[in-house]
């Protein structure tokens, strides 16, 4: 693509405009700048872009159509006569739209929280329409290629937010050549293999690697019993992730512990205030405040840590259900014998009796402050038991996945969820905090993320521990355009939280639409300037990116050895690169880890530095014959051909191929 090959040939009459810069033509930018900034794009003055908006009524002009053929994309909005300059015509006849049909995802309902009467506009021979109003078939997004650019036509403004009316403006974009500047592979994602019971990993695996997937959370309660079949399944799965450079993790939602410890436990089954087994949505959940009952899982989640080659644990969702809170008795937990006589011993009252006698708010409360000592008891405990696990899995990382009680303060008496009681545990134990948006905010726009991120940094000090959870599935409240985040909105949520959250995790793998796939890896890098430097460029970045690139490099003065065929990869920071004569000795493809460092060495090998929190996975351009951490040789962990498992923790590698 222009973008691309404009890189890689560094072009030096051309360079002002082939930097990834936008100007939007007019006093009111509109959501245009959230748009176009979401996959990497940035705002500059006009004289230096090379991606054009030009909002409703601008007025045309013949230089356009050399701009284009020369190489410039160029959006046109609504009716104007720079848009009739290019083919798009209105005509006397007026369409209501309420309902998009998009190419990019046809079947999915697109419907306007506000119905409009738009002139049925003609496009121009050759132009490819990708969206039309669903019943009458006018055309309502339409592009061509002419030359070396692309010329965009949308029929009006896309909202106030960018996503309302047209979710899928940016894949058109792509689909006329214009490609994102830059990559991130740091993205997590949730993945239940009950919704992929006959997925090809051989096909999944790479598709996720190019997504930005950096660490795949297994739901493993479907493994918690050793069963042959789906053992052999789940190994294939982490190695194969493994050799795509993906770790992954075991994703437990205790208490739910698994459906056959379940049906052989009844005594041990939780209860809620309506004394009933608490079988809640698809959570069966077990009491886990019971000592026999905690010694029995406990050592079943020890087993299942052992059993298979895990990069880490999630502990998620470790609290009592349910957003309803105490206001429904048939969903409220916890009611078990032992939680009852522990509270009946302190407070002098059985729990059950704030459904009857002692419904006051200050009785209720009393308990449900209780009840969050509890949650907060058990996060602690568990993070104890798979610390112990360390023992003999020293890489094993720990993340707790916690609800937020910030935006929604109503969580915590809800489900006993308390942030500012959790957060302290970061001082003494070792895990990353995931925030997971309740349902409650899932229809709030992508700016939450920023409100959340300053509340829970004001709660701890370790902000590099933090991460947040995007919940891509349908959403109960009422929500325009689409009730699943997608297009756009998906967009900007996952770069607005990137640039809040070290960690941003995606709920879940098999939720998300095959249009999304594409574009998540640029809407996850963090890229806050990007300058021509003669014949390179200066990139800053927040934790490290991949440009396009094609050749040898030098960063910051010093050949580089971490780049592909197609992109280079940088650490965080700001650098300096520039084309330089190509070096034959080895090269480090991608790092599953946080790149500190990197050079070639005199022997033909390379050296590097790191930090992660589990284990990282190097991918090299050949197999590695030998291969020293910290200055200490050490048989090679290979996780496939040219792919090598390293110890979680920060340190040097040095690397030399056959």
């Amino acid at each position: 693509m222009r973008l691309l090959i404009s890189w890689a040939l560094f072009s030096a009459a051309a360079a002002a405009a082939e930097l990834p810069y936008f100007a939007v033509l007019s006093d009111d930018p509109g959501a245009w700048p959230p748009i176009l900034s979401s996959i990497g794009l940035q705002p500059q003055p006009a004289g230096r872009a090379r991606v054009f908006v030009a909002r409703a009524g601008a007025a045309a002009s013949v230089e356009w159509v050399g701009r284009v053929e020369g190489g410039a994309t160029l959006i046109l909005e609504g009716e104007s006569s720079l848009a009739e300059l290019f083919g798009f015509r209105p005509t006397k006849q007026m369409v209501r739209v309420t309902s998009v049909a998009d190419v990019h995802q046809p079947n999915l309902g697109i419907v306007w929280e506000k119905a409009l009467d738009l002139p049925l506009f003609t496009v121009p021979e050759g132009a490819r329409v990708f969206a039309r109003e669903r019943w009458s078939a006018a055309p309502l997004i339409a592009g061509l290629r002419k030359g070396a650019g692309a010329v965009l036509w949308v029929a009006m403004a896309p909202g106030e937010g960018g996503y309302e009316r047209f979710p899928y403006i940016l894949p058109a974009l792509r689909d006329l050549g214009l490609e994102p500047p830059f990559r991130s592979a740091r993205l997590w994602a949730f993945f239940d293999s009950a919704y992929r019971s006959r997925v090809d990993l051989e096909y999944f695996a790479p598709r996720w690697r190019k997504a930005g997937i950096a660490a795949l959370h297994v739901a493993a309660w479907h493994f918690y019993e050793s069963d042959p079949q789906n053992d052999a399944w789940l190994a294939q799965l982490i190695r194969i992730c493994h050799r795509e450079g993906i770790l992954v993790y075991a994703w437990l939602e205790l208490p739910h512990v698994s459906e056959r410890f379940w049906a052989e436990h009844p005594e041990w089954r939780e209860k809620t205030a309506a004394l009933q087994d608490a079988h809640l949505d698809w959570r069966k959940l077990m009491n886990l405040t019971n000592r026999n009952c905690f010694h029995a899982v406990a050592a079943g989640v020890g087993e299942l840590v052992r059993r298979f080659d895990w990069d880490g644990v999630n502990l998620a969702e470790l609290y009592f259900e349910s957003l309803e809170g105490i206001s429904n008795p048939s969903r409220f937990t916890p009611m078990n014998d032992d939680v009852r006589a522990a509270f009946r011993s302190v407070k002098g009252f059985d729990p059950l009796e704030l459904f009857s006698n002692r419904a006051d708010p200050a009785s209720r409360q009393t308990f449900l402050d209780f009840r969050a000592g509890l949650v907060r008891g058990m996060q602690e405990e568990w993070l104890g038991v798979l610390e112990s696990s360390r023992r003999t899995k020293p890489n094993l990382d720990l993340v707790l996945t916690h609800v937020d009680d910030r935006l929604d303060s109503g969580m915590r008496d809800a489900v006993g969820a308390d942030a500012a009681g959790v957060l302290p545990l970061l001082d003494r134990h070792a895990f990353t905090f995931l925030i997971e948006d309740p349902a409650t905010v899932w229809h709030l726009g992508p700016k939450r993320y920023r409100a959340l991120s300053d509340r829970y940094q004001a709660l701890t000090g370790r902000r590099e521990k933090l991460a947040i959870d995007l919940n891509i599935v349908e959403r109960y409240q009422n929500v325009y355009p689409t009730k699943q985040q997608t297009g756009t909105e998906l967009l900007q949520l996952v770069h607005e939280a990137s640039q809040r959250f070290p960690r941003v995790a995606l709920y879940f793998e098999s939720s998300l639409f095959p249009v999304d796939w594409d574009l998540l890896s640029s809407a996850a890098a963090t890229v806050s300037r990007v300058e021509r430097l003669g014949q390179g460029i200066t990139v800053d970045s927040l934790a490290g990116v991949a440009l396009p690139w094609k050749g040898g490099a030098t960063v910051d003065g010093q050949a580089w050895p971490v780049r592909d065929e197609s992109f280079l990869w940088l650490p965080p920071g700001l650098h300096s690169v520039q084309p330089a004569a190509e070096i034959s000795g080895l090269r480090l493809l991608r790092l599953n880890g946080d790149l500190k460092t990197a050079r070639f060495l005199n022997a033909g090998g390379i050296e590097f530095s790191y930090q992660n929190s589990s284990r990282a996975i190097a991918t090299f351009d050949r197999p590695l014959a030998r291969i020293e951490i910290d200055g200490v040789g050490q048989a090679i962990s290979f996780a496939g051909p040219a792919s090598v498992l390293l110890p979680r923790g920060q340190h040097v590698i040095t690397a030399f191929a056959e």
